[in-house]
Order: structure tokens, then C-alpha cells, then sequence
């Protein structure tokens, strides 16, 4: 039912953390081609050599995260009811409780009373997918 949340929260970390690990990949790059380590002589299977080849698969890796994420916000802008909407515009879209309840014209109290109902169904079916599992 709400699968996709986890999914794009999913792609959000690993998207975090490939831009975390270009950013310190290149940063080894420039080490090795102006810094510190220029006049190093590298053996061509070392981690040295390889770091451009590295820096290709994190961009590529990026890349393939951020279509999928794209793909997620497609399929979830087709999704209708209150509940996806409130989850939408939260964890997507980035809103307070309170901005949402503007957007979408209804109390913020009633917001909130939707958006803590479907977090407990998430909960309570991630609890139950994982009690299954444990007992399989």
C-alpha cells in the first residue's frame, strides 16, 4: 500500500550518501592529478589507479537512483486519496502538517489525524510483514 514511501526514502539515503561518496572520490582524484600524492607512482590494479573508473560508476550509480526517484514521483502524482496526497506532499514534497492542510483546503487538526493514521498503518504492516517473516 504505501511501499513507494519506503522505496523513494530508500533512493533519498542512497542518492545522500553516493553524492557523499563522489564528492570524497573526486576530492582523492585531485589529490592524485595536483595534491599531495602527484609524484606517487601507481601500480596499475591499485585503489589509486582506479579512482576515475570509480568516480564513472558513482555517476552512473547517481544517475540510475535519481530516474528511479523520478519514476516514483510519476507513479505517485497518479495515486488518489487523502492519505497518499498527505504523504505525497510531506515526504516528497517537503511540507509541514500545517501547509498541507492549506494546500489540500481542510483543518490542520484533520491533517494530523490522517497523516498519524497512516503512519500507524505503515507501522503496523511493516510490524506484520516482519512477524511473518520470523515465523517462516
Amino acid at each position: 500500500m504505501y511501499k513507494w514511501l519506503k522505496d523513494y526514502q530508500k533512493l533519498e539515503d542512497d542518492l545522500a550518501y553516493l553524492e557523499f561518496n563522489l564528492e570524497q572520490t573526486e576530492r582523492e582524484l585531485k589529490r592524485w592529478v595536483e595534491g599531495d600524492l602527484v609524484g606517487v607512482r601507481l601500480q596499475h590494479d591499485s585503489l589509486g589507479a582506479q579512482v576515475e573508473e570509480n568516480i564513472e560508476k558513482i555517476k552512473n550509480d547517481i544517475a540510475t537512483k535519481t530516474d528511479q526517484k523520478e519514476k516514483i514521483i510519476k507513479l505517485v502524482n497518479t495515486f488518489r486519496g487523502l492519505n497518499h496526497k498527505i504523504l505525497k506532499l510531506k515526504y516528497i514534497d517537503g511540507h509541514t502538517l500545517e501547509e498541507i492542510a492549506e494546500i489540500l483546503n481542510y483543518s490542520s487538526s484533520h491533517i494530523k489525524k490522517r497523516h498519524a493514521e497512516a503512519v500507524r498503518t505503515i507501522k503496523f504492516i511493516n510490524d506484520y510483514k516482519g512477524s511473518v517473516k520470523e515465523h517462516s
